[in-house]
């Protein structure tokens, strides 16, 4: 996926500035893919002048005015394209698997900081993930949706859920990592 596509998905839901499109890399859309403030300006530059966004002046008082960007038909148009391609399945390339493979032939104990710092990492991003669905989508202050059903809230909530699933899963992983660790390094 380019980042093209990310910047798209999120004017659509939503049209904003390059500074307001950061804040959602960083709020949301960045549990799944990330992008520097630098990026996604380039980015927005690149597609405005391929014909892809519109761009308005927000005038703004007591401050410079702002530029917000929208989808254009181009980049509706190139968004629908992209959707209807088949994805390469994702790769199986997991550096840290092939260390854990690795510690048979060294000491296995090596390991277990290494397997707690990526438990810490992924222990906080579960914890973003369960606030930001009960911030956004199941707690008393979550917006109320509109009825009938908004299709992209719900999209977006599917595509929480299952962040929430991979990190309890990968999480689950890393603990049956540790205890097999901690077993064998107590054996040698």
């Amino acid at each position: 996926m380019a980042l093209e596509h990310a910047i798209l998905v999120s004017l659509l839901e939503k049209p904003g500035s390059g500074y307001e499109l950061a804040r959602r890399f960083e709020r949301s859309i960045g549990y799944f893919w990330t992008a520097t403030h630098q990026q996604i300006y380039r980015v927005l530059r690149r597609m405005e002048t391929d014909g892809w966004v519109d761009v308005r002046e927000v005038p703004q008082a007591d401050r410079p005015d702002k530029k917000e960007y929208s989808v254009a038909e181009p980049g509706r148009a190139a968004l629908s394209s992209w959707l209807h391609e088949p994805i390469e399945l994702e790769s199986v390339r997991h550096d840290l698997a092939v260390k854990i493979r690795g510690a048979a032939f060294d000491d296995p104990a090596a390991l277990i900081r290494e397997v707690e710092r990526h438990h810490q990492a992924h222990t906080e991003r579960l914890t973003r993930y369960l606030a930001g669905e009960l911030r956004d989508f199941t707690g008393p202050d979550a917006p109320t949706a509109p009825v009938p059903p908004d299709a992209g809230r719900e999209l977006q909530h599917v595509v929480l859920r299952g962040g929430i699933a991979y990190e309890r899963m990968t999480l689950a992983w890393l603990d049956d990592v540790l205890a097999t660790l901690r077993r064998l390094a107590s054996e040698r």
